[in-house]
């Protein structure tokens, strides 16, 4: 009970302590992204082609990744929920995150005009952590509604490609497809719908409420030394979000250029 009392009423550093564990997960899904980012660049720059859009090998890593990001968004959430952390701190970091979408969109649309990133993983956040926050209060129901969630697409695309054929250009053009219910994925530099993503997020908002009720000492482990810069790391995880992709892609021009001497 004490420890359950701890998540209730935390100090200031009991917070840091029991993030810990889940930052030093957002941190080592930061890591991944960072190489799988760096053979991105590799192949856009020539230095080693691979086809990112359809070999297993990098889809499915990017699907592990994704899912990473947002399960642990998931958890911080379910964490500040039982926190009683009000809309006005979940307001200022939203507004960080939807600031970075636009950004992204921007930086994105200067360098793939064709593709550019018009719903990606900091757009998807920005909507799924809304919904996210507000459903909080359904508890175990979450465990159905984010299997639901990861269904939809997979249900939508038979009509969509059949009987409702005619409503697919409406969903799959730039004012719907960020739902996911589409018959085709548009063409895309980063595409994070809100279907079936949101599963992913809802489950880690009930994985982390069911910690809290049961195994609230898993959240409160304290993580050895060689972990710790991973978790440092997880806290910061939207400036680096944001910093590393322009770091990499400019070592690669200097390199490039040195190549051209």
């Amino acid at each position: 009970m004490a420890t359950l009392r701890a998540f209730s009423e935390p100090s200031r550093s009991q917070a840091r302590v029991r993030m810990d564990a889940v930052d030093a997960l957002r941190g080592a899904a930061m890591v991944w992204m960072t190489v799988f980012h760096f053979c991105f660049d590799l192949s856009h720059f020539g230095y080693w082609p691979q086809d990112f859009r359809t070999d297993p090998f990098w889809t499915l890593q990017r699907t592990a990744i994704v899912s990473m990001f947002l399960f642990c968004a998931g958890l911080g959430q379910s964490l500040a929920w039982r926190q009683g952390l009000g809309w006005r701190r979940f307001g200022r970091r939203w507004a960080q995150i939807a600031a970075c979408a636009l950004l992204v969109s921007a930086g994105s649309y200067l360098m793939f005009p064709r593709s550019f990133i018009h719903f990606g993983v900091l757009h998807g956040m920005a909507v799924m952590l809304v919904i996210a926050r507000c459903s909080a209060g359904w508890r175990g129901w979450l465990w159905l509604a984010g299997a639901l969630a990861m269904a939809a697409p997979w249900c939508a695309a038979w009509p969509l490609a059949g009987p409702a054929a005619e409503w697919a250009p409406w969903f799959n053009g730039y004012a719907l497809n960020w739902l996911g219910l589409v018959s085709r994925k548009p063409f895309t530099e980063d595409y994070v719908p809100l279907l079936p993503w949101l599963g992913v997020m809802w489950w880690g908002v009930a994985a982390g409420q069911a910690m809290l009720d049961h195994r609230p000492q898993w959240l409160l482990l304290a993580l050895p030394q060689s972990l710790k810069p991973l978790a440092v790391l997880g806290r910061w995880s939207l400036s680096y979000y944001m910093l590393h992709q322009p770091v990499l892609i400019g070592m690669l021009l200097v390199a490039g250029a040195v190549r051209a001497m």
